[in-house]
């Protein structure tokens, strides 16, 4: 099976094959209304490694989904990138692809055989008047024209076999799998082309603990077997420090701290995901009160001055209510706190 052909693209400085996949630079993201912008993501910086996970985790609202949808390049108006930069770059050492600049047919190319997303509701995502073997069938023959139809049906099987999905499923319309069994199938759907890049949109939102528990297994497992990179998002930030090399967690549209997830659990540098940590129970330690974080987050209309977590930070000085942070090397993280940078320690 061979790969397509590609159209040109836009590229960077040539380069040998680079450690990262995936760079983002001072990313911002506007939704533009008549009554003017407002700002989802802003100043966004961040790596992602070959073979790494990434997790992105933070409350509703903190600017998660904006994010991915923007790396991704699927975001619909009003939605707008206005600044920074994405580069992927190919594992075969090609020039670094600059995303931002790419125009809708050169983007199709890249879709699937490079970087494909696991949405957040397969049902949604599954067509559900097409059964799931043509679904999969449509993706493999768009990215590899000399593939015939017994081909197809042979690599969707292989695909199903890997998520364990038997391979007479292949028959099925969506409404006739359960949860569970769908989102395996997005999972499938998005290896089919074997991509460098998978982004994960709450893939395990709709499905119940145990279920949860098989699909990330399933993630993990794939990841060791094929080597591509995971970005997942998530609100619940124990699964991610379960899954993920490393976190990022945003609050109103901000990166606040990211680090690997052994730190961000043993120690957390900043407040607001000292209070997401402090939110879910331990599974081996003592009972304990759990204590949510007050307030909500902000509205990003009008956004409060300083740092935004701090009309809600229990650790607060006067400067919060003046000063923007920056993210502060540490040693296993960076965070974005002015207590850091003092005398006081939160």
């Amino acid at each position: 099976m061979s790969a397509p052909a590609r159209t040109e693209t836009r590229t960077l400085t040539r380069s040998s094959p680079h450690e990262a996949v995936l760079e983002v630079r001072d990313l911002t993201v506007d939704y533009i209304g008549p009554d003017g912008a407002v700002t989802a993501c802003k100043d966004v910086t961040l790596s992602l490694r070959r073979g790494e996970i990434l997790g992105i985790a933070g409350e509703s609202g903190s600017g998660k989904s904006t994010l991915i949808t923007a790396l991704t390049r699927l975001q619909r108006p009003p939605a707008a990138t206005t600044s920074g930069s994405i580069t992927f770059h190919p594992r075969d050492g090609r020039a670094g692809i600059d995303l931002v600049g790419l125009s809708p047919r050169e983007l199709r190319r890249l879709r699937w055989s490079t970087m494909s997303i696991v949405l957040q509701s397969a049902m949604d995502a599954l067509n559900p008047v097409m059964r799931l073997g043509d679904q999969f069938a449509d993706v493999l023959r768009t990215h590899y024209r000399d593939l015939d139809r017994s081909g197809a049906r042979d690599r969707t099987t292989e695909l199903l076999a890997m998520v364990g999905i038997s391979a007479d499923r292949a028959r099925s319309f969506p409404h006739e799998m359960s949860g569970g069994m769908r989102q395996r199938a997005t999972i499938a759907l998005a290896l089919a082309c074997e991509p460098e890049l998978v982004v994960m949109d709450e893939p395990t939102t709709a499905v119940d603990v145990v279920m949860q528990r098989q699909i990330l297994a399933q993630v993990l497992r794939l990841r060791r077997e094929l080597g591509f990179a995971v970005v997942i998002v998530t609100h619940d930030l124990s699964l991610l420090l379960e899954v993920a090399d490393r976190i990022a967690i945003m609050y109103a549209g901000r990166i606040v701290e990211v680090g690997t997830a052994s730190a961000l659990y043993r120690d957390p540098a900043h407040p607001y995901t000292r209070g997401l940590r402090d939110s879910f129970p331990p599974l081996h330690a003592p009972l304990r009160e759990l204590r949510g974080i007050p307030g909500t987050p902000p509205d990003l209309r009008r956004p409060p001055s300083g740092c935004p977590f701090h009309p809600r930070c229990p650790v607060r000085v006067e400067a919060c209510q003046s000063t923007l942070p920056a993210l502060v090397p540490l040693p296993e993280q960076e965070a974005a706190c002015l207590l850091l940078t003092s005398e006081e320690n939160p």
